[in-house]
């Protein structure tokens, strides 16, 4: 499975950004998919993530409220819409997929995520 992310800018505090993952190469409905970030000098983090129909999505405390994750699994797509962006928000952030045999589990442990993109800086200035 391929992974390709985009969507990533420099934004002002308080705007807003949608970052987007497409999927090629494989059954989009079989996996978990998540954003992660990782900030220089951190370890990557989960932000947020989605179950394979959607139905059950998670996220950071940090970001409940301004974040939305959504997918369209006919066009194997997962949206990561960010509003009321701020600096600490700052990182590259990753698309990841978790094969599940689950329809509404996610989890939030970077080692459980099989695919990865490869990155998308998001830079918000204060």
């Amino acid at each position: 499975v391929q992974l390709q992310a985009s969507g990533g800018g420099v934004v002002q505090a308080g705007g807003s950004l949608r970052l987007s993952c497409t999927a090629s190469g494989g059954r989009f409905d079989s996996f978990a998919m998540s954003w992660f970030r990782q900030s220089p000098g951190a370890v990557r983090e989960f932000v947020a993530g989605i179950s394979r129909v959607g139905t059950s999505s998670y996220y950071r405390d940090s970001v409940e409220g301004r974040f939305t994750i959504s997918r369209d699994n006919t066009k194997s797509t997962v949206s990561l819409q960010m509003n009321s962006l701020r600096p600490e928000d700052t990182a590259v952030y990753y698309c990841a997929a978790d094969r599940r045999f689950s329809t509404q589990t996610i989890t939030r442990l970077v080692d459980e995520y099989e695919y990865w993109g490869q990155g998308t800086q998001v830079t918000v200035s204060s």
